[in-house]
């Protein structure tokens, strides 16, 4: 597991209501949740260092600066999938069903409910360390697939589109012995139990930038 998985998620704030910004970090400090709150969009990418690992309490309008469904874009445009609850205004539920539309996580309204807001945060703290462990998973499959030699690399990639062991005879030339061998080394190197695991794996493997190397 690397490092940054191993730190603590941090449940961030972004909220130019100073007054609601401390309730709401010491619910979710008392709840056991780390915390960090800004007071505008600028201050939260001033200080932000990713990997970003958490959820994103945002606040849909934010005075003097970039709004929260910019701040969302934002970082959608940088590939940064922080999953983000958006709080919302009475007035503001069309641009939450927008920003729902674009990728967040939740809306909540405000005043915010405590059970309500705590739920959304667990659910979204949840689906974050899935992303992660999914990510994760994606690495270690593509490095054990960086080890396959070009003729492994090549059975792999006919074994798991379902090719039998004879139309890989006479697509790459060699002996059904030849393609049992490498077939029993692709299957031992991927560390796979079985052609179903071995198809999965690819699968996963299409879902990274690794996909790439396929």
């Amino acid at each position: 597991m690397n490092a940054s998985h191993e730190a603590a998620p941090v449940v961030y704030l972004v909220d130019d209501d100073e007054s609601l910004r401390v309730a709401l970090s010491r619910l979710l400090c008392a709840a056991g949740h780390e915390t960090r709150s800004y007071g505008s969009a600028a201050e939260f990418l001033l200080a932000l260092k990713r990997p970003l690992r958490g959820c994103l309490l945002l606040d849909v309008r934010i005075p003097g600066g970039p709004s929260g469904l910019e701040l969302h874009r934002g970082l959608r445009d940088q590939e940064e999938m922080l999953p983000v609850i958006f709080l919302t205004g009475h007035g503001d539920i069309p641009m939450s069903v927008q920003a729902i539309k674009a990728g967040a996580f939740d809306f909540l309204p405000k005043p915010v409910q405590r059970e309500t807001l705590l739920e959304a945060v667990t659910a979204a703290l949840a689906e974050d360390e899935a992303r992660w462990d999914a990510a994760e998973r994606r690495a270690e499959l593509s490095r054990r697939l960086a080890t396959l030699t070009p003729c492994e690399h090549a059975i792999f990639l006919r074994v798991v589109s379902g090719q039998l062991n004879k139309q890989i005879v006479a697509d790459v030339g060699c002996s059904e012995r030849t393609v049992k061998a490498h077939r029993s080394r692709v299957m031992q190197k991927m560390g796979a139990g079985s052609l179903a695991e071995l198809v999965h794996m690819a699968d996963d493997i299409e879902a990274s930038p690794a996909a790439a190397a396929l």
